[in-house]
């Protein structure tokens, strides 16, 4: 099967590391059902999050190959009519990238909000989830899914603590768990499953962060990075691009430390 035949789906995919990867599938020849909730400012975080306009912008890339889908990974009933639309228009699932992600902290453990805990866990652990549950048996189906692969974007906090970063450390840490999880109940099956934990990432999640800890230049992150700058969405997307390859089978099971050699 070439590049031409598969269909992926990515979530998260109107802005940042989402909204690069739909770019790089395109440019391999992919086609792409792009899934974002598309909440703008009222995301009740301290940031705005994607918007239609984005979500629009990522489906003019190609409009052949691109079925833009407003759905939210916190609904599991949207994320199964988000798949069933793609796979009514393209015919096949072969991928799935839940690039979905929020960010939220700057205070311990113990003074971190109920809030704050809970929108980390809705969409960071829980949307990675309901992105499985509503995609997995659809790849299951496939006439050879032995090339179909789960990949979920976790971070370098899926695997360590990060300071005033708790809830979204635990979040991480479940969706980690999660990919794991489910790579062993897909033994037998062809299907895989994989993590990508991307280090400072130059988005407006990076920028939130600096935010949570008082950093004027997002960049200032990178510095417990080996490669001393902070890593391109595009270069975290030709990562994830791969993962969601036939050869990216390999990697089933483990967490992709595309961190930049992150020490911290």
């Amino acid at each position: 099967m070439t590049a031409d035949d598969r269909v992926v789906l990515v979530t998260g995919a109107a802005r940042g590391i989402g909204a690069a990867t739909v770019s790089e599938l395109l440019t391999t020849g992919h086609r792409v059902i792009a899934v974002d909730s598309c909440e703008g400012s009222d995301s009740g975080l301290g940031y705005p999050l994607a918007t239609r306009e984005d979500l629009a912008t990522v489906a003019a890339l190609d409009p052949e190959r691109v079925e833009a889908v407003e759905a939210d990974v916190r609904d599991l009933e949207a994320m199964r009519a988000a798949v069933a639309r793609g796979v009514a228009r393209f015919g096949r699932l072969d991928a799935v990238v839940a690039a979905a992600g929020v960010i939220a902290g700057g205070l311990p453990l113990w003074e971190t909000s109920a809030e704050d805990l809970q929108v980390q866990w809705e969409v960071n652990a829980l949307g990675v989830w309901h992105t499985a549950t509503a995609t997995v048996p659809v790849l299951l189906e496939q006439p050879d899914p032995s090339g179909c692969r789960f990949v979920a974007v976790v971070s370098a906090a899926g695997s360590r603590g990060l300071f005033h970063l708790a809830a979204y450390n635990a979040t991480k840490h479940a969706a980690l768990g999660i990919v794991r999880g489910l790579a062993a109940d897909l033994v037998g099956t062809g299907v895989t499953a994989v993590a990508v934990s991307p280090g400072s990432t130059d988005t407006a999640m990076l920028a939130a962060t600096a935010d949570i800890y008082g950093l004027a230049d997002p960049s200032e992150l990178a510095g417990s990075q080996l490669i001393k700058r902070s890593i391109r969405a595009d270069e975290m997307a030709a990562t994830i691009a791969f993962c969601t390859s036939p050869a990216g089978g390999v990697l089933n099971g483990s967490a992709v430390a595309a961190d930049g050699g992150f020490t911290g």
